[in-house]
């Protein structure tokens, strides 16, 4: 959308703005939920807009003073502050680009998070627990909530495969950039003669799919329950409360058993299914698209490494934009803004590459 057509969304957003303070405007809370989202995603826009405007007019006011004025001391004065005014105008000029960007339809949703130990036994456990750790103090600090839905332990404190979920205000726009191949070099604590070990762990971030977006058919399903197995006291091993759902056509099988219920675990198991089962959709639409659109970009395969962690060199870095930070407990300790705000830039700015290229 060009800038110039931004004054009718400022006219939704003043239309909006009224409907929401009427007394009935609560009186249909769904529809209510909708115009605070719609109003929370238009606010930054409609703020860049009226302060470019702003900026727009000062520059006009300025530039009539310069014509209108002969004093060289206050010209040399009027002159500066138009350089100050045009620097920021390009600013505001370049933020709403941004903001026009098409957004990616699922960035306000919340997550499913997957981490499976891949390459190193049990050394590629024992860092699968550290990215599990990270993602939970990342989210605390965002006020998201998280909640584990199955978990495949080691006896040494290790996680072969965990599944949670993150839920919160626009997740998946912060945790997309993570689903890859994570790999982690350092001695491990088993090792006697000081080697380092290179281990590898896979993490998978879905969007958390509704059922409007993806029904199940029941025939297509099978459930099964059994006993628990892990921590939860003597309730968790008497009853069958632990469930596993297979979808038949697919063969994907989801387990649950954090839960306190069946019931509860039930409905945990059918939320990440439909989200596996999205995701598979969305894969097999992106891998014949890029196909189509561009023959050599890498292999484009899940086992190339996005990032790696490098303990004997204090430094992590991320392979996709060649960023490279020191502090790698920083890092694992939830300060992971410091890794996704520079790929949010960086994907801003090929979206920006890319609209300029598409744009006749």
């Amino acid at each position: 959308m060009p800038i110039q057509d931004l004054h009718d969304v400022e006219r939704r957003y003043e239309e909006l703005t009224y409907k929401m303070s009427a007394p009935e405007a609560a009186a249909d809370a769904n529809a209510y939920a909708q115009m605070m989202r719609d109003y929370k995603e238009l606010t930054p826009l409609i703020e860049e807009y009226r302060r470019c405007r702003r900026l727009e007019q000062e520059q006009q006011e300025a530039q009539q003073l310069l014509q209108q004025e002969a004093d060289p001391a206050f010209t040399a004065m009027v002159q500066q502050e138009l350089c100050e005014i045009a620097r920021n105008l390009a600013q505001s000029r370049e933020n709403l680009k941004l903001l026009l960007l098409p957004k990616d339809a699922d960035d306000e949703k919340s997550v499913i998070l997957e981490i499976r130990a891949g390459a190193g036994g049990e050394e590629a456990a024992l860092f699968a627990h550290s990215l599990w750790r990270m993602y939970t103090m990342y989210a605390a600090k965002q006020g998201w909530r998280c909640e584990t839905v199955s978990e495949n332990t080691t006896e040494l404190g290790g996680t072969k495969e965990i599944v949670f979920s993150v839920e919160g205000d626009s997740v998946y726009s912060r945790l997309k950039f993570e689903s890859g191949v994570h790999r982690v070099q350092r001695v491990p604590e088993t090792e006697t003669q000081g080697r380092i070990h290179t281990s590898t762990v896979t993490v998978a971030v879905m969007p958390e799919a509704e059922e409007v977006e993806f029904e199940l058919n029941p025939k297509d399903l099978r459930i099964d329950t059994f006993r628990s197995s892990g921590a939860g006291g003597q309730h968790i091993n008497k009853t069958s409360s632990a469930i596993r759902v297979t979808h038949l056509p697919t063969g994907t099988v989801v387990e649950c058993q954090d839960q306190r219920s069946q019931r509860e675990n039930k409905e945990r198991a059918l939320k990440v299914l439909r989200s596996r089962l999205l995701q598979q959709k969305q894969d097999a639409y992106d891998e014949a698209y890029n196909a189509q659109r561009q023959s050599q970009v890498g292999s484009g395969d899940r086992s190339e490494k996005i990032r790696t962690y490098n303990f004997p060199q204090d430094r992590v870095t991320d392979h996709r934009i060649g960023l490279t930070l020191r502090n790698l407990q920083g890092v694992l300790d939830g300060d992971l803004d410091r890794v996704i705000e520079p790929l949010i830039l960086a994907d801003r700015e090929e979206k920006l590459k890319q609209n300029h290229e598409d744009t006749p």
